[in-house]
């Protein structure tokens, strides 16, 4: 009973295997660019009180298996981790405004 959420009335362990991909699967998740994505996942993540249980970022491709709250929909969830995250990496990585 300790790897479960508990509040008000409810026990529960809502998890989710999230896997998405670079457009066209380029290969632009190299260098720094891996850790520093990892970093801003990790951010997004700890402000959304979510729990990421795995999570791998490769370089065109990233794997995380999440435990969210159920007041959190899973699809607001995607939209913020992948919006912020690209956003932010295009910032601080002009390389990446070559390729798209």
């Amino acid at each position: 009973m300790g790897d479960q959420r508990s509040n008000g009335h409810t026990v529960l362990r809502l998890t989710a295997h999230l896997v998405w991909s670079t457009k066209y699967r380029y290969s632009v998740l190299q260098g720094d660019i891996p850790i520093r994505c990892h970093s801003l996942l990790i951010q997004i993540c700890e402000s959304e009180d979510v729990l990421i249980l795995k999570g791998v970022v490769s370089k065109d491709h990233i794997h995380m298996h999440i435990e969210y709250r159920p007041s959190l929909s899973l699809s607001y969830l995607v939209k913020k981790l992948k919006g912020r995250c690209s956003r932010k990496l295009q910032q601080e990585f002009p390389n990446l405004k070559q390729k798209y």
